[in-house]
């Protein structure tokens, strides 16, 4: 009688032998291909989206625009939006374009966008111009001084000027001290800080008012509460109105004896801050 041992161990010899070396051919056959399905599926998806790219950044040839131009030609927004057409719908330099368009004179503020199919549009804020400043120069609402020598200055803007630096500080007192005069009923035709720090102006009606260096807020509205009433019957004899005086003021008159009015009279005697004015 054969023993059991022996029997379970022929049983383990007689198993059939796998043959890995094909297994492993077959396995490595599978894998190529499904590699190269995948490759040619990128390759497709690359082709598709290059193609896309390109239709899509093509050389842009339209420039268009908008705004009300008065100051601002068409042609010099042009000119400086030309040189970054030579570049593609979809890499197109916007923000250069806008440093560009906003460089022009008169130009306050640009937005561009792109324009499909090949154009830019170009939206363009000109200037306001609220004041001159010295000569030729004109300012903003904001006090800037965005163009120094102005082929035309509209010859109605009030007239300010300063020291060099300055041009911020003279429009924030401008548009301050107009605002007050207007309801007044009374126009500021010009300001003027001299070195020394002194305020002076002119109204629309020939007067110039001396407020000097100190408390010109409460100088100005000491003049529109009892100075302007003063003077403003003998508007065409007063050549000027100095508030320089802790408690009145002091009227300048154009015919040398006219009358002063009593409530003219300074108990001073003189200007605070007189060595401000030659």
């Amino acid at each position: 009688m054969i023993p059991n041992w022996l029997i379970r161990r022929n049983r383990i010899k007689a198993a059939p032998r796998v043959d890995t070396r094909k297994l492993s051919l077959q396995v490595l056959a599978i894998d190529w291909r499904s590699l190269a399905h995948r490759f040619a599926l990128v390759l497709c998806i690359c082709a598709c989206l290059g193609a896309l790219a390109w239709a899509c950044n093509r050389p842009l040839r339209v420039i268009a625009m908008d705004g009300n131009f008065q100051r601002v030609s068409a042609v010099d927004i042009e000119k400086v939006v030309t040189p970054y057409l030579n570049t593609g719908f979809m890499t197109v330099d916007l923000a250069g374009i806008e440093q560009a368009v906003e460089s022009l004179p008169w130009v306050d503020h640009a937005r561009v966008r792109r324009q499909w199919p090949v154009g830019v549009h170009v939206s363009v804020t000109e200037q306001t111009a609220v004041a001159r400043w010295g000569d030729s120069g004109l300012l903003n609402m904001r006090g800037e001084l965005f163009v120094r020598t102005a082929t035309h200055v509209p010859a109605e803007l009030p007239r300010l000027s300063g020291p060099a630096g300055s041009e911020s500080l003279v429009a924030q007192r401008f548009l301050l001290v107009d605002t007050r005069m207007q309801e007044a009923g009374l126009r500021v035709a010009a300001l003027r800080l001299d070195d020394r720090g002194a305020w002076e102006m002119d109204l629309d009606n020939g007067v110039t008012v001396r407020l000097g260096r100190r408390d010109v807020d409460a100088r100005t509205d000491r003049f529109i509460r009892t100075a302007a009433g003063v003077i403003a019957h003998h508007v065409s004899e007063v050549t000027y109105v100095d508030m320089r005086y802790s408690n009145g003021f002091a009227i300048g008159w154009r015919t040398a004896g006219a009358t002063i009015p009593a409530a003219a009279k300074s108990d001073d005697s003189g200007p605070e801050d007189a060595g401000t004015h030659g």
